[in-house]
């Protein structure tokens, strides 16, 4: 089609237009149209007060319910259609079929619109139940008023070559509803392998992560294969465009393919894996995700830290979980040089025995490390089977030893400072300042 042919198709269609509106029959249908709106409306809203949609048709088969429960969620649409509908044959019945044919196509324009809810009612996706809708009523309305061919026609006419490729609207068109598509049945099926994968024992954590990303970036990439040469879009097409994107990557994107390589090698040398107790930086917590670009450590007390996978593989981390769970627990503590210090460590080896997290098979040990200043210097270590939760354990320990020392009359040294003072006074040094 091209310009001379679209400037008549205007034409044409603004001619049908304004002879259309200039009928006086098409007040009376438009009448009549809004009159069935008011009802439909009115409907809609005594059905939503009286039908509770929790229970509405429980006993019946499950098609069934579901199709009662779009209609009843679009009463106003299928009362309108109702109206419409017998409007239309009262008035094809009295007079001629060409004065009922604005009727006809808000008959038609609703039952369509019935029929995509029933049909996107399927979909969870809010975003794409409205895409869907919205572009197939307009497919619809286009065909109903005998257009949709000359449309097609127009978005094909108006093109952009590149290399070997014509882009057209109908084809990007096209081309982004299979993807979508296709991106849809994609999702299904990866959720449906990731639930399989998580169910088997087999495999440790980090292998069912890596397999669940193998999977959904071959399953998109297929994807993407399928639909593009769907709408006739040859792949070799695109080669002028590798240039472009690969010193797109190389600039603007480096680091999100560094984070994702990095994500990849974190799941298959498997030296983090989710459930693991890492330390990073300040930052401690457990791995509660791994994503493509980051991990989410969790610290705890309601915070997340998403790490970039690349900092992980760069730098240091902490991993209290990698090989052994089993956590060693050091408590530094001094007492008084009036105190006995063989009774000192026995005690502390004994309170650290009596905690309940405490190892039964690697009992605890303290020794003195130091005589200093203020007084005895010891250390008191032991082991727990599991590294929650250590901070709660030392202080526990540590309020155990306290009442411990309480009993014996052990004490624990604080500094103490004496000043003397001679003469009676403080030196004190005054500057007399002289005016000019």
């Amino acid at each position: 089609m091209d310009m001379k042919d679209f400037m008549e198709f205007v034409q044409t269609t603004a001619r049908s237009v304004g002879a259309e509106i200039a009928s006086p029959w098409f007040y009376l249908q438009f009448g009549l149209m809004l009159i069935a709106a008011g009802i439909a409306y009115a409907a809609e809203t005594t059905i939503r007060n009286r039908v509770d949609m929790s229970s509405l048709a429980m006993r019946w088969p499950l098609p069934l319910r579901h199709f009662a429960r779009v209609m009843v969620s679009s009463a106003s649409t299928a009362v309108f259609t109702l109206l419409v509908i017998i409007s239309r044959v009262a008035m094809y019945h009295a007079t001629w079929p060409s004065r009922s044919y604005l009727l006809m196509v808000a008959a038609k324009l609703g039952f369509a619109w019935l029929a995509i809810r029933l049909v996107t009612s399927v979909l969870r996706n809010a975003f794409i139940v409205k895409l869907v809708s919205i572009t197939a009523w307009f497919v619809a309305a286009l065909s109903i008023i005998g257009q949709l061919d000359a449309t097609v026609e127009l978005l094909d006419s108006v093109a952009i070559v590149l290399g070997g490729l014509r882009l057209t609207p109908l084809l990007v068109i096209k081309a982004g509803a299979l993807l979508l598509i296709a991106l849809w049945l994609t999702n299904i099926a990866s959720n449906f392998a990731e639930s399989r994968i998580n169910a088997t024992t087999d495999l440790t954590p980090s292998v069912q992560v890596l397999l669940v990303k193998i999977i959904r970036i071959g399953l998109l990439a297929v994807a993407i294969v399928i639909a593009l040469g769907a709408v006739g879009i040859d792949l070799s097409a695109l080669a002028v465009f590798s240039g472009a994107v690969g010193v797109g990557i190389g600039i603007g994107l480096q680091k999100i393919v560094a984070n994702f390589i990095s994500g990849i090698i974190l799941l298959a040398d498997k030296s983090v894996k989710p459930g693991d107790l890492v330390t990073i930086g300040d930052n401690t917590g457990r791995i509660s995700a791994m994503k493509t670009r980051y991990i989410s450590v969790a610290a705890g007390d309601g915070r997340e830290f998403l790490v970039p996978n690349e900092d992980l593989v760069t730098q240091k981390v902490v991993n209290w979980t990698y090989t052994d769970k089993n956590t060693l627990v050091k408590i530094a503590f001094g007492t008084n040089y009036d105190a006995d210090p063989r009774l000192v460590t026995k005690l502390a080896a004994e309170t650290a025995a009596a905690h309940p997290r405490a190892t039964k098979g690697k009992p605890p040990n303290s020794i003195l490390t130091e005589f200093a200043e203020a007084g005895m210097k010891f250390s008191l270590t032991f082991w727990i089977a599991d590294p929650d939760g250590m901070d709660n354990v030392k202080s526990d320990v540590m309020l155990a030893l306290w009442d411990a020392f309480k009993r014996e009359g052990i004490r624990v040294p604080y500094p103490v400072r004496e000043i003397r003072v001679r003469g009676g006074a403080l030196p004190v040094e005054t500057t007399v300042e002289v005016p000019n």
